[in-house]
This record gives structure tokens, C-alpha cells and sequence, in this order.
């Protein structure tokens, strides 16, 4: 009866290895095409693997909490020759490629030996650390200005980055890091008390230090929230603030993607689509999920799936379809009580928009000629000051703030 390999399969295009969570079938148990069998853990989500035709587990190659490349074989079924016809996967086994070589090669000759059978079909377990690789922009550490070659040996030794030294006071030349400097910081830290980063805050991690190569800036602008109010109350269901921000948003960059475009030598390449995430914390720290042609979708099609999106990045359980490729973000720091920030974008984005928590303001009403009570936020633009100045931020703020002012026509 044929071996059919359960691979690991790709799950994202940055994604390069996961890790084993839960079996969730054992050997000797029947499964159907396309059944789960395996939950799988990336720095991004929770994600199930399913079995490539029917039949019966004949085994595990993979242990739980262990991480396997893409590609690594994780297991095997047995399947009944037509089972494994159907889906492709009827490979001649070794036994008859050695006949088939021998018929087509009577005389012996040594230069025509039999095709080795694929490596598929030996169980092999691919084992490899968990660390955070194959993310969309290459990652180019930033801190220490010149490391010596054995500096650079010590630390890929220990799996840390130029911008690791950040903290290390140098005593070399022109305050140069020596590897004296490095081994007592090591020493010392070594000392103190210490837990394992999980991969989710090594990828946070290693996306805020690339952003941070470049030139960040932040503007702000106070926001009158009482139209934004008044209209979600008549919503069912109702939206959320960052969500009518990431409407307004989405609107603006349609009337002028400029801003979001990013810099590629000396040319600004404008987005294909107005892709735009929305900041999710989770356990040790945070998922942006995607929500696809925002500008094309009304903000009563949108409450929906935005509330369904929340829900599945707290599982972690995000479908590939509403992971990576947006142009910018929003984040509603004002859950936190907080009432300004400055927000970080993605490497691969120009743009992060923020709202801060709304605070009770007098406010001065010409009509009335007097100060009234109005709900108040303030709302932030941080960017890539290589693509946008504070001039042009400014205006998108006040451009998003007067969409804002009229929620109904989002």
C-alpha cells in the first residue's frame, strides 16, 4: 500500500518554518482529503494542516513544540493505489524503479544507474530552531558602526544583532564595542533573571527594529468624536472608532495614494489597492489584520467582517487571506486610556494612524457664541519622513477629520 508524506505546507510567503502544537489524529486512524490533522504555530497565527488524500496515519516523524521547515515531511499515510493516483501522488516505489532502470539499461552501463528514489520517502525529521525568518523586508541591523570579524563570529554565535549593542558601553576606539566590552556584558546580564521570548515578540521585535531604520515623524490633530458617536448608535451592529478612522483613512489615500506609497530609489510606487490593517493586541503582542479595498466597501459592510477579523487574531487563527500585504495601519491606542502616542509603522508600510482615548473638552461654538462640552481625541499620523512631510501629514489629518465630521456618508 503506497506511503503518502504529510508535508509541511507553505503558510504565508514570509513564513519559513512552524511549530508543532497539537497532533490531532493518531496512528491507525482513518482521515478523509483535506481532513486536519496537525495545528501549526507561526509568528502570525495558529493554522491547521490537512491530510493530502484519504486513508490511514502510519505515523508521526514530529514531536509537539518543535518547529519543522516548509517542505518538511511530518508524517505519513497509508492509501490505497487508486486514493494515490487520483490526487498525483502514485510515485514508483524503489523496488520498481530499479526494475524499469534495469530493463531500459540490459548492459550494465554504470552511467545510466537507477534513479534514486525521492527523499520524500524516507521519514526525516527537519528539525530547526525557532526563530522568525523569511519576513517580506530584509532585515539590516542598525546600532554598533563597525564590528570586528570575531565580534561578528561571537555574536551569530549567540544569535544576536548589531542593534543588541545598543546598551554596551564601549571602551575601544572612537567608543567601539570590543569583544572585552561584549563577554562582561554577557557575563552580566547572565546573572540577572531571565524567561524565553516567544516567537510572536521575536517578530515584533526584529519589524520594530527595521522600521526604526528609517526617518519616523508624527503629527497630531484634536478630533470632534460627537458626530462619530451620534451616528454609531444607530448602528446594528455597531462600529467600532477605529473603524470609522480606518473608513476615513482608506477614502483619503483613495483621493491621494501618494502618501502611502513607498520610496524605491529616486520613485515613489504607488499602491495596487487600498489594503489597510488595523492594529489586534494578543498574547505577547500584537496581529495586524487585513481588510482588503476598504475605499470600495461601505463602512456597514465592513462592521462585520472587521468584528469577525478581531475574533480570529485573538484565536490566532487568521485565514492567509487577511494577513500582510497592506499599505498602512490603525491602531486605537485610546483602549489603553491613553490619549497620545506615537505609533511605529511596518517596515513595509509609510503610514500608522492612531486614536487616542476621548476625553469631555470645552469647545468654542461660534453660533452660540460660547464654549460647549464636545467629546475629543486626538488622532495621530506617524511616518516615513522619506516619503511625506509634515506638511502633507498634516493636511491628511485634516482630510480624515472631515470625513469623520460626516460619518454617514462612510
Amino acid at each position: 500500500m503506497p506511503r503518502i508524506p504529510i508535508i509541511m505546507p507553505q503558510l504565508g510567503e514570509s513564513i519559513a518554518e512552524a511549530t508543532i502544537v497539537n497532533i490531532a489524529v493518531k496512528p491507525g486512524e482513518e482521515v478523509g482529503a483535506d481532513q486536519d490533522v496537525l495545528e501549526v504555530e507561526t509568528n502570525k497565527a495558529v493554522m491547521s494542516v490537512t491530510s493530502p488524500c484519504t486513508g490511514k496515519v502510519a505515523s508521526w516523524v514530529v514531536e509537539v513544540q518543535q518547529s519543522y521547515a516548509v517542505g518538511a515531511v511530518l508524517g505519513y499515510l497509508e492509501a490505497t493505489p487508486e486514493e494515490a493516483a487520483r490526487v498525483g501522488l502514485d510515485a514508483p516505489s524503489p523496488t520498481q524503479v530499479a526494475d524499469e532502470s534495469a530493463e531500459n539499461n540490459p548492459n550494465g552501463d554504470p552511467d545510466e544507474r537507477p534513479v534514486e528514489p525521492s527523499t520524500a520517502s524516507t521519514p526525516k525529521k527537519d528539525m530547526v530552531k525557532p526563530t522568525v525568518r523569511g519576513l517580506p523586508v530584509p532585515a539590516h541591523a542598525a546600532g554598533a558602526s563597525y564590528l570586528s570579524p570575531r565580534m561578528r563570529a561571537r555574536m551569530a554565535e549567540l544569535g544576536l544583532h548589531a542593534a543588541d549593542l545598543a546598551g554596551v558601553a564601549g571602551s575601544g576606539a572612537a567608543g567601539r564595542v570590543t569583544i572585552e566590552d561584549f563577554e562582561k556584558f554577557i557575563s552580566q546580564i547572565e546573572k540577572n533573571k531571565m524567561s524565553p521570548a516567544s516567537t510572536m515578540r521575536v517578530a515584533v521585535a526584529d519589524a520594530m527594529r527595521r522600521s526604526w531604520t528609517r526617518p519616523l515623524a508624527t503629527v497630531a490633530l484634536p478630533i470632534n468624536l460627537n458626530a462619530v458617536l451620534a451616528h454609531r448608535k444607530a448602528q446594528e451592529p455597531k462600529p467600532g472608532p477605529a473603524l470609522y478612522a480606518l473608513r476615513a483613512l482608506a477614502l483619503a489615500l483613495a483621493e491621494n495614494s501618494a502618501p502611502a506609497g513607498r520610496l524605491v530609489g529616486n520613485r515613489i510606487v504607488h499602491p495596487a489597492a487600498i489594503d489597510v490593517g488595523f492594529a489586534v493586541e494578543v498574547e505577547d503582542g500584537v496581529l495586524v489584520p487585513v481588510m482588503r479595498e476598504v475605499d470600495k466597501t461601505p463602512l456597514s459592510e465592513l462592521t462585520p467582517k472587521y468584528n469577525e477579523l478581531v475574533e480570529l487574531a485573538r484565536q490566532r487563527r487568521l485565514p492567509p487571506a487577511a494577513t500582510g500585504g497592506s499599505i498602512a495601519t490603525v491602531t486605537n491606542f485610546g483602549t489603553f486610556g491613553l490619549t497620545w502616542a506615537t505609533p511605529i509603522p511596518l517596515p513595509e508600510q509609510t503610514l500608522v494612524l492612531g486614536l487616542g482615548a476621548g476625553r469631555i473638552q470645552p469647545s468654542w461654538d461660534a453660533k452660540a457664541e460660547k464654549f460647549l462640552p464636545v467629546m475629543e481625541a486626538n488622532m495621530t499620523l506617524s511616518f516615513d519622513h522619506r516619503v511625506l512631510d509634515g506638511g502633507g501629514a498634516g493636511r491628511m489629518l485634516a482630510r480624515i477629520a472631515a470625513l469623520l465630521a460626516e460619518p454617514e456618508k462612510l
